[in-house]
């Protein structure tokens, strides 16, 4: 397992991979290795060839793993075997003669405005720390559309009251700003009086559980889906979603596609155009309600 060692330095340090792209890179390396071991008998890199790729790519599929997540172990295959390459290991990238599953578009699943609206001025939330915390975890999420990373790593300086916007640093290093309403900014308020009362105020972090420590991402994943079931009923739960709800929103509601793009962090508009299916389902809707000829 040296060379996967090496492998995920040079990711990490040279590449600048980000540290959830140096685990999942490991694990899907892991997951072909343990493949190899169970297909083969003391196995060298250099014997592999597209062939044993291609029986693993059907077992995986044949175990109801989806394709998105295929085209991701294929990648970090093809990545794997040209670093080998390039350190003299093997001569050439079996992956290349791989074909890849192709991919299904989905809709992105989000949540409607009244239901967001609906939660916001529930009484779910309890007037604790935990309570007011949880609730602004929620609207940071709605009103930013911020990764739940990037919510995790927040941290207090990146906190601009006077200008009412939040510096995020978003995936490979990039930085950006996203304004925040006035309600929003009441509620960071709030919490961060209450925070000040329980918490030791040197904690860098914005948002930290009672004992102090920064939230982890299984915590916010806890918290949106528990907060989330109070209000829909789709299937995905996660930070994600709320993602989806605040570009969604804006798109229906007029905003251009390049703003939500610089909003979202996308490097370019391929990843955000997915939310223009949504919207246009929603103008279909409003159409044949509005329309007299409809």
């Amino acid at each position: 397992m040296e060379h996967k060692e090496n492998f995920l330095s040079y990711i990490r340090d040279e590449k600048r991979y980000s540290k959830h792209t140096v685990l999942a890179y490991g694990k899907d390396i892991d997951q072909f290795h343990d493949f190899l071991n169970r297909k083969l008998v003391n196995f060298v890199l250099s014997d592999i060839d597209h062939k044993l790729i291609r029986d693993w790519i059907v077992l995986l599929m044949s175990n109801d793993v989806t394709s998105t997540s295929v085209r991701r172990k294929i990648s970090t295959l093809k990545t794997y075997f040209k670093f080998l390459m390039r350190e003299g290991i093997v001569e050439n990238n079996p992956v290349e003669l791989v074909t890849v599953p192709k991919v299904g578009k989905k809709l992105p699943t989000f949540v409607s405005e009244a239901k967001m609206e609906d939660l916001a001025y529930s009484d779910v939330f309890p007037s604790t720390f935990e309570g007011i915390r949880d609730k602004l975890i929620i609207e940071v999420f709605y009103q930013t559309g911020i990764r739940r990373a990037e919510l995790v790593g927040l941290k207090l300086r990146d906190i601009d009251f006077p200008r009412m916007q939040f510096l995020i640093n978003g995936k490979g290093g990039k930085q950006r700003y996203v304004p925040m309403e006035f309600e929003l900014r009441q509620l960071l308020e709030d919490y961060l009086c209450c925070r000040k009362e329980e918490i030791d105020p040197d904690n860098e972090f914005v948002f930290v559980t009672k004992k102090g420590a920064p939230v982890y991402d299984k915590l916010v994943y806890r918290v949106v889906k528990k907060y989330l079931s109070y209000i829909t009923t789709v299937i995905k739960k996660s930070p994600h979603v709320l993602r989806h709800t605040f570009a969604t929103h804006l798109l229906n509601n007029g905003a251009e596609l390049n703003a939500i793009k610089e909003l979202l962090g996308h490097a370019n508009l391929a990843g955000t155009q997915i939310y223009t299916h949504t919207s246009f389902k929603e103008l279909i809707k409003v159409f044949k309600q509005a329309h007299p000829r409809a």
